[in-house]
C-alpha cells in the first residue's frame, strides 16, 4: 500500500475545529512537515495556547479521519505546538512577586474588600510595589471600590505568550474578573469554571515585580481557597472580622483553615472590622454597635497579632461606593487607622520571612 500526501491533506479537510466551521487544513493548523515511512504517517498540528480545550479532541479526530479515509493498517502519529508558550511551572508562577497576602473572612458583610483594598492603597502609598487580585469570581468589587467600572483591560504579547495588563490606580496594579462580565448579570458558572479563571488572572497576567500582591478572597472556605493556595505560595493570610460572636465564630474556621497541617499558611494576625461608630460631628465619641473587642480577645485566643481596629465612619461607605479608598487620605480617623494597618502588616511579613521558611504550595492529588 502506497500513501501519498494527498490522501492525508484530503482526510484531515473532514475534521473541523469547533465552533468555526473551518477543517484544520483551512485554518492553517497543520505544520508543513508532513512525513510518511511506508505505512508511518507523522505530523504536527497548531494551536494558539497551550490551554486550548479542543486540543486532545482534535488530534484523535484527525487519527480518526486518516484511519477513515486512508486506511486502518496506517499508523498516525499527530504533534502538537502551540503560538503561544506555556505558563510557567508551578510554583514559579509568579518569580517577581516577594510577599503573597490574603486578605480572608469566614462570613461575608464583615468588609473584607474593603480592608484589601485600603491595605493595598496603603502599602502603595508607602512606598511598595502593590498588586490587587478581586478572587471573589461571583461578587467582584474591586472595580467600583478602585473606580474602574468601565476598565477594559488588554493583552500584550511578552516573550511568546499574551498576557493580560493589569489597570494601575492609587499606585496598585488590579486585576478583576469584574472586568470581563456583565456588571448586570449573574456570573452563573461552576466551581471549575470559576477556579480556571482565577488561574488565568494569575498566571496570563502581566503582574511584574511586586513587594505585595494581595489577594481579596471570597467569604468562606471554597473552591477559589483551595485553588489559591495549590497555584501560589502564598507568605500569609490577614483574617478580618467583626466584633460580634456570630462573626468571631466563623473567623475561627478561616483561621484554621490556613493553619490546617496541609495547608500550613501562616497568620500575620487578625484585622477587627467596624469596631466602633463614630458620628461626624462628635469625633471624640465611640458607640459600639457589634460589640466590644471581640477580635482582639479572639487574636489573645489564638496567639496571634491584632493588626488593628477600623472605626465604622459614614465616608468608609460613601468613599468605597464612589472608588476613592479612604487610605488615600491619612488625615481621616480610619485613612490613619489604615496606613497604620499597613506598617504592621510589613512588620508582621518580614518578621514571619525572618523566622519561618517559605511557603509551599499545596499538593494536588490526581
Amino acid at each position: 500500500m502506497t500513501i501519498y500526501p494527498k490522501q492525508i491533506m484530503d482526510a484531515l479537510t473532514t475534521v473541523r475545529y469547533p465552533g468555526t466551521g473551518k477543517n484544520v487544513v483551512e485554518m492553517q493548523m497543520v505544520e508543513d512537515d508532513l512525513r510518511i515511512a511506508g505505512l508511518h504517517v507523522s505530523f504536527t498540528l497548531i494551536f494558539d495556547k497551550p490551554t486550548d480545550p479542543f486540543l486532545k479532541s482534535m488530534v484523535k479526530a484527525c487519527e480518526a479521519a486518516i484511519h477513515a479515509y486512508v486506511g486502518k493498517e496506517v499508523e498516525v502519529e499527530v504533534k502538537t505546538r502551540t503560538l503561544q508558550a506555556p505558563r510557567p511551572d508551578l510554583p514559579h508562577l509568579l518569580p517577581g512577586v516577594k510577599n503573597i497576602i490574603a486578605v480572608s473572612s469566614g462570613k461575608g458583610g464583615v468588609g473584607k474588600s474593603t480592608v484589601a483594598a485600603n491595605l493595598a492603597v496603603a502599602l502603595a502609598r508607602m512606598g511598595h510595589r502593590v498588586g490587587l487580585l478581586d478572587c471573589d469570581i461571583f461578587g467582584p468589587s474591586m472595580p467600583k471600590m478602585f473606580q474602574l467600572s468601565d476598565a477594559r483591560p488588554y493583552s500584550e504579547r511578552i516573550d511568546g505568550r499574551d498576557l493580560i495588563m493589569p489597570v494601575e490606580q492609587y499606585g496598585v496594579k488590579v486585576l478583576s474578573i469584574g472586568f470581563f462580565v456583565d456588571a448586570s448579570q449573574a456570573t452563573l458558572w461552576r466551581g471549575g469554571m470559576a477556579c480556571n479563571a482565577l488561574k488565568q488572572l494569575i498566571g496570563d497576567a502581566n503582574w511584574g515585580e511586586l513587594d505585595y500582591f494581595i489577594l481579596d478572597t471570597p467569604p468562606g472556605t471554597s473552591d477559589i481557597h483551595l485553588t489559591l493556595v495549590q497555584t501560589i505560595p502564598i507568605t500569609g493570610a490577614v483574617i478580618v472580622s467583626t466584633p460580634q460572636q456570630v462573626a468571631l465564630a466563623d473567623a475561627r474556621k478561616g483561621i484554621n483553615m490556613y493553619q490546617n497541617e496541609k495547608v500550613n499558611v501562616p497568620i500575620l494576625g487578625l484585622v477587627e472590622n467596624m469596631s466602633w461608630f463614630t458620628p461626624a460631628a462628635h469625633p471624640d465619641e465611640r458607640y459600639f454597635l457589634f460589640g466590644r473587642e471581640g477580635v482582639k480577645r479572639l487574636a489573645e485566643e489564638m496567639n496571634v497579632p491584632l493588626l488593628g481596629q477600623i472605626p465604622v465612619v459614614q465616608s468608609i461607605c460613601q468613599n468605597g461606593d464612589e472608588g476613592t479608598p479612604e487610605a488615600l487620605d491619612p488625615s481621616t480617623i480610619t485613612g490613619q487607622a489604615f496606613m497604620q494597618l499597613a506598617a504592621r502588616v510589613v512588620t508582621q511579613t518580614d518578621k514571619r520571612n525572618l523566622q519561618q521558611a517559605p511557603t509551599t504550595i499545596v499538593g494536588v492529588k490526581k
